[in-house]
């Protein structure tokens, strides 16, 4: 979003700056790309466990074991999956909080207020109608924070498959809304699905991120360094009985992610741009295809909303999250006096507050972590999730496409480069010397287009005057 502005009333939604354009249509053209083959991953999952020659076999991959037992680390390919390849999805989302913490929309509290007390509202009710739905129908309470998270690339993938061009403001207002999540939900994982803490682990671990930030605060280089580290780093992490994805968070925040005299990057951002395929292309797809085969039959469909902790799920990312952050907007913009860009809409805010109800690879974890031990409902709750994300991404696509005309036009004027100096002209309307450029080539036009009529007449006029 932009930065504030010194009158009374900030533009909510308004133009971004163009740096902030520029990083926001990077980060969401990777995210883009890899939440297409999430959902590729996720479709793949799903054929592999309801095929029945096929399910058998998915089952025995998924629960393969494979590790060194001595160290603790003899896990299922499943339990790789979730506990070490997602490290590497954290340690991205801990590198994109620093950077927003530090040089993003989150480093001015003004500027930072609205998007996370919607992101924090935007938890609290899906939460909260999770709660309602399992205290009234006799379910279980720890399935609470399922509903809670936002799946980025999967919303961003949606808008992929559909063709919806968003403006940059509300593209922006939605990976804000993404990091602010994504910090909530690594907090949830850490402080209620953390048990049975080994002191010595944990010690080990910490041991581990401050060697790691001692070599990173001297400037020491080298994967060859810094990979071995973090593996060590990351299995005394899940030895200790924390979440090993805390892990990758730590590494992540500790980099630096503001630029110095002569860099062209920040280190933080340069890892963020080699690891970010790593994380798309590979952990959270192959998460994915690990996570989401759940068997779904009628029967099982049925159960998703007769039973109350599906329903609850459901219930919580389609509703909760629609209602907690359009409201949690709208009572902040009306309490901080924040005024909605002139091209947007409230019913745009809906529109993004309901592709938030799109949860996938942080509901599919906690769902794991929440039932673990009970596997006919740990893949029920698995199925609800992916059931009330289709049903989110049903209602936003409808949603967007009934604005999709004005937002087309929205972006075609933010791209619009009639100069060609690669900068959009909507960002040098205050600038001098690009209205005497755009003087100088609407002269331009101008003589060219006397020139053809003058050759057009001549031509016409020959015509006439020729032989018969």
């Amino acid at each position: 979003m932009a930065a504030p502005t010194p009158s009374t009333n900030r533009k909510f939604l308004g133009r971004l700056s163009l740096p902030e354009r520029q990083y926001v249509a990077d980060a969401l053209r990777a995210e883009t790309v890899g939440g297409v083959l999430l959902l590729v991953a996720a479709v793949t999952a799903l054929l592999w466990a309801n095929i029945p020659p096929l399910a058998d076999s998915y089952s025995s991959v998924r629960n393969f074991h494979i590790g060194p037992a001595s160290l603790g680390l003899d896990l299922s390919i499943q339990h790789w999956a979730a506990d070490g390849l997602l490290a590497i999805f954290f340690f991205v989302a801990g590198i994109e909080l620093k950077r927003e913490l530090v040089a993003g929309d989150l480093s001015d509290p003004k500027a930072a207020a609205l998007p996370v007390i919607a992101a924090i509202s935007g938890m609290a009710v899906p939460a909260l109608v999770y709660a309602l739905v399992n205290t009234f129908g006799g379910g279980s309470m720890d399935g609470w924070a399922v509903p809670t998270a936002t799946d980025i690339a999967f919303a961003l993938a949606v808008l992929a498959v559909i063709g919806t061009s968003l403006p940059s403001a509300l593209r922006a207002f939605l990976l804000t809304l993404a990091v602010v999540d994504d910090l909530f939900a690594i907090l949830i994982i850490a402080v209620f699905f953390s048990h049975g803490i080994n002191f010595a682990a944990l010690g080990g671990a910490v041991a581990g991120l401050a060697l790691f930030w001692f070599l990173l605060h001297k400037g020491v280089r080298g994967w060859y360094v810094y990979i071995p580290l973090a593996l060590v780093i990351w299995g005394l992490m899940y030895n200790s009985g924390i979440h090993a994805t805390i892990a990758g968070v730590a590494m992540g925040l500790m980099l630096r992610c503001t630029r110095r005299e002569g860099e062209e990057h920040s280190p933080g951002e340069h890892i963020e741009h080699l690891t970010r395929p790593v994380s798309a292309g590979l952990a959270v797809p192959l998460f994915a295809l690990f996570s989401a085969g759940v068997a779904i039959s009628g029967s099982a469909l049925g159960d998703v909303f007769t039973r109350p902790e599906t329903l609850g799920v459901v219930l919580g990312l389609v509703v909760g999250k629609t209602v907690g952050i359009f409201g949690g907007t709208w009572l902040a913009a009306r309490f901080t006096r924040a005024e909605l860009g002139e091209d947007l809409a409230w019913p745009d805010v809906l529109a993004v507050a309901s592709l938030a109800g799109i949860g996938f690879t942080v509901s599919l974890l906690i769902g794991e972590l929440a039932f673990a031990g009970d596997e006919l409902l740990t893949d029920e709750v698995k199925a609800s999730v992916l059931v009330g994300s289709f049903i989110a991404a049903v209602v936003a696509c409808v949603l967007l496409k009934l604005r999709n005309r004005k937002y087309r036009a929205l972006t075609d004027a933010e791209e619009l480069d009639e100069d060609l100096d690669g900068i959009p002209d909507i960002y040098e309307q205050d600038d001098p010397e690009y209205h005497l450029r755009m003087a100088r080539i609407c002269e331009e036009k101008a003589v060219e287009h006397r020139r053809r009529a003058a050759e057009v007449r001549a031509a016409t006029g020959s015509e006439s005057n020729g032989p018969a």
